[in-house]
């Protein structure tokens, strides 16, 4: 026993200087790692994202993603309506679908609608008295409006600025869009457009989750919006509060 004590002493005594490597080696490692993972989202970045803030890149993927549902409702309503695409006057579907989507990221005007964008052409497409290709006409109205409502850009940096409430109004109008897609018929009774579907055969609810979808990424944006320039003011009134000056650079 006097011969094991010594050595179990100096294991103790040695153990907080053990314990302090470890967590020292840990420590490198952890950093080490994290440092290969902002290497790689440098990487894999854009140049442009450095003129983004958090809120920009926000903006702009939600657009992207929410031109992505509306091309891929396009394209459901065409099959559920492949009477319309002919009345394009394109040759097939596929040409007709990428007409609609130059139209709405170049901001290009739709023949079938002459002048109208955005609500006007919203509510022309909608009506029983339009003639053409319905699917593209409403699609081409809600991308319009989308893009009109986010100050007319589909990316965005530092410098610009996006009204929330115009965003709101955006979300909301599209909650209607959807109703009216719903309901309205022609003057034989027959609606105007197929697409939920709900019969004794089965239920087809996948243009009300689309659409749900862009509704959703309308309303986060809009609170991201509110919140932002809710801290702007915030920070300005403490400053008055403090009475700091505001810096400069």
């Amino acid at each position: 026993m006097p011969r094991t004590l010594p050595v179990f002493t100096a294991f103790w005594t040695r153990r907080p200087l053990l314990l302090a490597v470890v967590l020292m080696g840990c420590a490198s490692a952890c950093t080490q790692q994290q440092g290969r993972d902002i290497a790689k989202q440098f990487s894999n970045g854009k140049p442009d994202e450095f003129f983004q803030t958090s809120v920009d890149r926000m903006a702009t993927l939600g657009m992207r993603d929410n031109l992505q549902s509306l091309y891929l409702l396009m394209n459901k309503l065409y099959l559920r309506n492949p009477n319309q695409w002919r009345q394009s006057g394109y040759p097939d579907v596929v040409s007709a679908a990428r007409e609609i989507r130059k139209a709405i990221e170049n901001r290009q005007p739709l023949p079938a609608l002459g002048d109208r964008r955005d609500l006007a052409a919203l509510s022309y497409s909608l009506s029983p008295e339009f003639r053409g290709d319905r699917v593209g006409a409403f699609i081409y109205a809600i991308g319009s409006m989308l893009v009109t409502a986010h100050g007319g850009r589909t990316q965005f940096y530092i410098s610009d600025s996006i009204n929330p409430q115009f965003v709101n109004n955006a979300a909301r109008n599209i909650e209607k869009a959807t109703w009216l897609l719903s309901q309205r018929q022609d003057a034989n009774g027959v609606l105007l457009l197929f697409s939920n579907e709900i019969s004794e055969e089965g239920s087809n609810l996948s243009f009300a989750v689309e659409f749900g979808k862009i509704v959703a990424r309308l309303d986060l944006l809009t609170q991201m919006l509110d919140e932002r320039y809710r801290r702007i003011g915030l920070n300005y009134a403490q400053s008055l509060l403090l009475m700091n000056f505001l810096p400069v650079q």
